[in-house]
């Protein structure tokens, strides 16, 4: 709770550069420090289109880009902050923050510049254009004017930065500034475009698309794994497991934890520890830009499975996908459904299929299950469903099915969850409920000591992490790694001085996970920001008298919190 805290205790304070921008929700009364990803869309060409052509022509053009950029932004979880002639201005964090914010900024940027040139326009021509996409501390500030003029205030150089990027983006391109490169990992293939002579910018990337690496959890550790540090009880549990299975009693492993707690780390753990055991593995990611896109990680899966490539013919899909399917044994009739699931055209080699929608969804799900059956049969296999918090309910139900079958098979399943989720399957016979607890302070320590390697932290410093992290690996190790790669000496002393910039001890990676998080709580945020400000120990006393709610509210919001 305490890293919440830290950033939740985060008000306005100075910035570097004051920029008055229009937001038309009225949201949040007070000035707030959050961590924003900015999105800034131009129009190429605009001015030599409205002058060849009529201003109602024009009108409408400029009106169905808006809208192609407004809606592309909104279905990433951003926010249209304002339309200047032919830019349109573009937060993701705010006003509501959401996890990977700049992930979903780039997708965002990398479909408004795919689908605006195939616009119908009066313009006669495709429309281009460029997006630069900058992130960065801002102070969210105080609704200034009223009526229509009304606008919230921004403060800082991260808007401006869009901008200047945006001006150096060939059309049809995305930029992107190093801060907001960094939160990406290797999940987009970037161009890295050299030293840049504009002010403010220390280095810039041009995004081409989403890279093809499988393993989500890598892509966003491209440095390397650091080592487990005490897990082994957790290890031992499920190699017991891993054994039954084996032997044809089929196990369910739901491994729970929160945020960053460590449960991919501990899948990809056991993974590297079974290198010369014969098995298959099956690994299936959820997405939290796809919590509505039904068995989205099924398919994502069957996809990477048969290697389909950008440029491949519905021919040459369908060869790839029944060469996939021919190691499971399906039948033609399983093999038209999944080809019906991935969208791909029945050239003739399936029979055709007259079903309704629902009789459809079902005969696809049992032929999921069948085809993990086949796999089964020929050798163990260990599947593992990653963040099923984010899984679509499609997807969910496949897992159930899979469930109900499982104890015959020689199948090892790992299902991993943050726990808002409650699983429907946790009170079955050979179903293990594996919680994922902090780690304790000598263990904190260790995993310290792992991520500094040769180098030495003051102890101070190393107290500060410790409290601050609260047994969290994850915040453990970016904290850590925030102090190894800021300048020596000063940089230690900023650290241990945070207490009054409490920014400095949140790294950029955790701002959108836990700013996320804060903003989920509704009421009982402005309780939490309350708390932050007194400092990490007060009594109930104190807190009744500084805020707003009466005791009986106030208790219901410290429920939430607690929850």
């Amino acid at each position: 709770m305490s890293a919440i805290a830290e950033l939740s205790g985060t008000f306005a304070e100075s910035a570097i550069v004051a920029k008055a921008i229009r937001i038309d929700l009225p949201v949040h009364p007070a000035a707030e420090r959050r961590q924003l990803t900015v999105m800034f869309c131009d129009l190429v060409g605009s001015t030599a289109m409205s002058a060849r052509l009529d201003p109602e022509d024009v009108r409408e053009l400029i009106a169905a880009y808006h809208h192609c950029c407004a809606s592309l932004i909104e279905r990433g979880g951003g926010f249209v902050a304002k339309y200047m002639g032919d830019g349109v201005l573009g937060y993701f964090g705010y006003p509501q923050a959401h996890e990977h914010d700049a992930e979903r900024a780039v997708k965002a940027g990398l479909a408004i510049v795919k689908a605006a040139p195939t616009l119908q326009t009066a313009a006669g021509v495709p429309l281009h254009v460029r997006v630069g996409i900058a992130t960065g501390i801002v102070v969210v500030g105080d609704l200034l004017g009223a009526g229509e003029a009304q606008e919230r205030e921004v403060v800082g150089s991260t808007p401006n930065l869009a901008a200047r990027l945006q001006g150096i983006a060939e059309p049809d391109s995305v930029i992107i500034a190093e801060g907001t490169r960094k939160l990406l990992g290797e999940l987009f293939e970037l161009v890295d475009l050299g030293p840049q002579r504009l002010k403010g910018i220390a280095g810039a990337f041009s995004a081409l698309r989403e890279s093809s690496q499988v393993n989500r959890f890598e892509a966003l550790h491209p440095g390397g794994l650091s080592a487990l540090v005490g897990r082994d009880a957790e290890c031992e549990l499920l190699l017991r497991r891993w054994a039954k299975a084996k032997g044809g009693q089929g196990q369910v492993a739901l491994i729970s934890g929160e945020a960053g707690i460590g449960k991919s780390r501990l899948t990809a753990e056991f993974l590297e520890g079974l290198p010369g055991e014969p098995h298959t593995r099956l690994r299936y990611f959820c997405s939290p830009q796809h919590t509505d896109s039904a068995l989205y990680p099924i398919i994502d899966h069957i996809e990477r499975a048969a290697n389909f490539a950008r440029d491949d013919d519905a021919k040459t899909r369908l060869d790839k996908l029944e060469a996939v399917l021919s190691k499971s044994s399906m039948s033609h009739e399983d093999a038209a459904l999944l080809a019906q699931m991935l969208s791909l055209p029945n050239d003739g080699r399936y029979p055709a299929l007259d079903l309704a929608p629902h009789q459809r969804r079902q005969r696809t799900l049992a032929a999921l299950a069948r085809r993990i059956e086949g796999i089964a049969r020929e050798t163990p296999v260990l599947m593992v469903y990653e963040d099923a918090h984010w899984a679509d309910p499609s997807s969910l139900e496949a897992i159930g099915l899979l469930v109900d079958k499982i104890e015959a098979l020689r199948l090892l399943l790992f299902v991993t969850f943050r726990p808002e989720f409650v699983p429907p399957w946790a009170a079955r016979p050979h179903v293990t409920a594996l919680a994922i607890n902090r780690q304790a302070p000598r263990e904190v320590t260790a995993l310290i000591d792992r991520v500094a390697g040769d180098k030495q932290l003051p102890s101070n410093i190393r107290q500060d992490i410790i409290e601050r992290a609260d047994g969290n690996p994850l915040f453990i190790e970016e904290m850590t790694k925030a102090v190894l790669e800021a300048e020596g000496e000063s940089a230690a002393a900023r650290m241990v001085a945070s207490a009054s910039s409490p920014t400095l001890a949140v790294p950029a990676s955790l701002h959108a996970s836990l700013m996320a998080r804060l903003d989920r709580l509704g009421p009982a945020k402005a309780v939490a920001q309350i708390g932050a400000a007194i400092g990490r120990e007060f009594s109930h006393a104190l807190l009744v008298s500084i805020a707003s709610e009466t005791e009986p509210e106030l208790a219901a919001l410290l429920d939430q919190l607690f929850q």
